[in-house]
């Protein structure tokens, strides 16, 4: 067994993920993480985000073909995708009641499932609205 030794920069960077309200775009990372460590390289963020995944402490998320990252751990939950500002969030609540083992119409056996919304986060609800009425 290969043991890794823990570095500033991959503290950083787990760090970033592990606070962050949803899952994080590589450039999301190295933005974040460059406020501690402003050297901080491209290519070292990618080589953590493969070591933190192969470890299980993080893990990937496929949202419109892009890969985001997450930490590990946090149970099922989903995700919203703001259409105006780009963030995605992470929702505690399932808005779909579908348990592992249900048979689908068509005779599809669910072993799990995602679901992404898609819409304006209350930030940007709020300053369209305030648009609106100014």
């Amino acid at each position: 067994m290969t043991v890794t030794r823990s570095t500033r920069q991959r503290d950083v960077i787990a760090r970033v993920i592990t606070q962050a309200a949803g899952p994080l775009a590589v450039s999301e990372v190295l933005a974040q993480a460059r406020a501690d460590l402003p050297t901080l390289g491209l290519a070292t963020v990618y080589r953590t985000l493969k070591l933190l995944t192969e470890q299980h402490r993080i893990h990937p998320v496929i949202l419109d073909g892009e890969t985001l990252y997450e930490a590990s751990g946090r149970g099922h939950h989903h995700h919203f995708s703001c259409t105006v500002c780009g963030r995605v969030f992470t929702l505690h609540t399932c808005p779909v009641a579908l348990p592992s083992g249900t048979v689908y119409p068509g005779g599809f056996v669910v072993e799990a499932h995602e679901v992404t919304l898609y819409g304006q986060c209350p930030q940007c609800a709020s300053q369209a609205a305030q648009a609106l009425s100014g």
